[in-house]
């Protein structure tokens, strides 16, 4: 959750003709992260946590690269980007994890 919270305020800085564009797509692809972990915990059956864990890392990965997007197009700075992909791997590696220790 604190990552949506970072990138919700960094794409608060995107260009105003952005916002049904890039800040909306970098905005939804963070969202689903914790929303899938926490409705595949919340199904109780290791099978369907591990497919949201899995749903909600393919949503980390897109999220990364949507970033790298909107650095490129100068809307957002390196160092900003490098802090939110060093966020974005620790919440990958907690998935990792989370995928070993289900099964």
């Amino acid at each position: 959750m604190d990552l949506v919270e970072s990138v919700y305020r960094v794409t608060h800085g995107f260009p105003k003709e952005e916002r049904y564009g890039l800040t909306a797509q970098v905005r939804r692809a963070a969202v689903p992260v914790p929303s899938n972990i926490a409705e595949g915990q919340g199904r109780g059956i290791r099978r369907e946590f591990s497919h949201h864990l899995r749903i909600g890392n393919g949503s980390r990965q897109e999220l990364e690269t949507q970033l790298l997007i909107a650095q490129r197009l100068g809307y957002i700075s390196q160092a900003a980007v490098e802090g939110l992909l060093i966020a974005s791997a620790e919440v990958g590696r907690v998935l990792a994890g989370l995928l070993r220790s289900v099964g």
